[in-house]
């Protein structure tokens, strides 16, 4: 990353426009073309600086399901299991944690009752019984990196 990396995660990280030319109103705004600035966001996508770049929609406004999910999955099996889990379309931000459960990931889907179906289909094709623990109460947390 180089200063006008940093620069633009900086003014991201704070929100995106709602205009005819997003892309544009930033690159103004940071004193850069609209065609960098899209390269530039392209690079870091594809080097994996940015893991991800979009809006956030809540999925059950929207008619979807959305869990947190987790699993106990043994370590030697882990990185299998987790490829499996990681091809599931619905499956997204897939984490190993240092836990009983020790494999976590967040699923969503298009709509409320394909949730069940996801997880007992994960469940068939890993072996292993997946937690499913849907949100209860939604809180905001602020969370912008320092670079």
């Amino acid at each position: 990353m180089d200063k006008l990396d940093i620069k633009i995660i900086k003014k991201l990280q704070y929100g995106f426009p709602i205009c005819e030319y997003p892309y544009a109103e930033v690159a103004r705004e940071i004193d850069i073309s609209e065609s960098e600035l899209i390269s530039r966001l392209g690079n870091m996508l594809h080097d994996r600086t940015l893991t991800r770049f979009g809006p956030m929609y809540h999925a059950e406004i929207l008619g979807g399901g959305l869990s947190l999910a987790a699993m106990s999955v043994p370590r030697d099996e882990f990185n299998q299991v987790s490829r499996i889990v990681n091809s599931m379309p619905e499956v997204a931000h897939n984490y190993e944690r240092t836990h009983e459960l020790n494999m976590w990931f967040v699923i969503a889907t298009e709509h409320s009752e394909q949730l069940p179906k996801v997880i007992q289909q994960i469940e068939e094709k890993t072996g292993f019984h997946v937690y499913n623990m849907p949100k209860l109460e939604e809180f905001y947390v602020g969370f912008y990196l320092e670079l």
